[in-house]
């Protein structure tokens, strides 16, 4: 139970558990500023990545858990009071050709349960791991997975990547993880 606090706590400071992502996002290298365009940021600015996503499916208003490596148990969920802000639940920023900006701290083994944030949110109690484990309609739901750095290298983070989706440069832009 202690486990589960921890990365609860973790996923809640905009960090993913898996560090091995983590590891691998903040050794990437600084790359140039364009005009109206953030770089990726060099290591040691702090703060939660611009992940930027497409699923096979609209999940963009339904509860997303972090599964382990080989998807065989969650290793992360948020509590009640982890998927709200001031302005509203932390469902994904749509930005253009489908694409996705996460708010809630998705990773490469995200998955989703067959809950929306209102309903989640609404809960007496967060249900038991293994509940929610049977509550997942989608274990690699998935298309594509960039980190494009942290949040704050952006001066206007939603018109700057659509402009850098729009010029098909995410993914060169960006480091690929899926």
């Amino acid at each position: 139970m202690r486990t589960i606090i921890a990365l609860m706590v973790v996923a809640a400071m905009g960090c993913k558990p898996n560090q091995k992502t983590s590891s691998n996002a903040s050794a990437q290298p600084a790359k140039t500023e364009t005009k109206n365009q953030a770089s990726v940021i060099a290591p040691s600015v702090p703060g939660p990545h611009a992940m930027v996503y497409k699923t096979k499916a609209d999940y963009n208003n339904l509860i997303p858990v972090e599964l382990s490596d080989d998807k065989t148990k969650i290793v992360s969920y948020p509590g009640r009071q982890d998927i709200v802000s001031s302005d509203g639940y932390q469902t994904p920023t749509p930005l253009h050709q489908g694409y996705l900006l996460d708010n809630r701290g998705i990773g490469k083994n995200v998955a989703f349960i067959k809950m929306t944030y209102t309903e989640y949110s609404k809960l007496v109690a967060e249900p038991s791991v293994g509940e929610l484990y049977n509550m997942i309609i989608e274990k690699d739901p998935l298309t594509e997975l960039v980190d494009c750095g942290s949040k704050i290298a952006f001066k206007d983070i939603i018109n700057d990547l659509n402009k850098t989706i729009d010029e098909n440069k995410l993914r060169s832009t960006c480091k690929v993880i899926k």
